[in-house]
């Protein structure tokens, strides 16, 4: 699959490369074939409890040590590993992958979601429910952080994240491959479920408050809404691609 490297720095002490914490990022990032990795941060007793892979070189401290290296009160859990950020998948890789197999797996598009917890909560939902690839924005979407790592649980490892430079040509480019592009929109008339019907379909899914930009919307086949309770106007975006995902996943083969 071909990727581009897409280096940023993360909070914390500053460093050019991502910081990955936590139990379930760090280890998921570790037995990840593709990861190349830096250093590893750990106290005595954690590294008790982990395979370091050889020439991979660790730094040991105490819990203040490792604290200093993260985002404030971020709960490292005693690991926290330099990486070199992953090289994102091609759109075209994937697209040409869909046309040679028979499932209707979603492929997943955000529009301008930038917080970090969201888009790593996604991810975790988007690799449960199987979908084929998250698409988002390079310009207004969030880097790989060590937030988004430990908010995927793992996913970040094993879910395709193409990160493309326009999305309105993406998503020209998701129709011409022969997915139904559903824009998740609470003003719609129809629900997601009658939307989904047997397509394969590309969820696509704005930020909170803004929704989908216009352009957006004009390279959508449909827009559809989760049929949630009038007494709530909407629901966060990483629930609701939950919800999403698990409606294409229950249709019947």
């Amino acid at each position: 699959m071909g990727r581009r490297p897409h280096p940023r720095s993360q909070q914390g002490q500053k460093s050019p490369f991502p910081r990955l914490y936590g139990r379930h990022a760090v280890f998921a990032a570790l037995d990840n074939p593709e990861r190349s990795f830096r250093k590893l941060h750990v106290t005595h007793a954690s590294a008790k409890t982990i395979v370091i892979p050889p020439g991979l070189t660790v730094q040991y401290g105490d819990d203040h040590d490792l604290g200093r290296l993260v985002p404030a009160d971020a709960p490292h859990q005693g690991f926290v590993l330099e990486v070199d950020p992953l090289e994102p998948a091609w759109l075209g890789d994937i697209l040409a992958e869909a046309q040679t197999d028979n499932d209707r797996r979603p492929i997943l598009v955000l529009d301008q979601v930038t917080d970090p917890h969201n888009v790593g909560a996604i991810m975790r939902s988007a690799l449960a429910f199987g979908a084929r690839a998250l698409v988002t924005q390079d310009r207004h979407s969030p880097s790989e952080t060590g937030a988004l790592a430990r908010a995927a649980s793992g996913a970040l490892e094993h879910l395709p994240w193409c990160r493309v430079v326009n999305l309105a040509r993406a998503l020209d480019e998701i129709g011409e491959a022969g997915f139904w592009r559903i824009g998740l929109d609470g003003t719609a008339d129809t629900d997601l479920e009658t939307a989904l019907g047997i397509a394969r379909p590309a969820l696509v899914m704005g930020a909170e408050g803004e929704g989908l930009r216009a352009l957006t919307i004009e390279r959508c086949d449909q827009l559809a809404k989760l049929p949630i309770s009038a007494a709530m106007e909407s629901l966060n975006v990483s629930n609701a691609a939950a919800i999403a995902l698990y409606a294409a996943a229950r249709r019947p083969a």
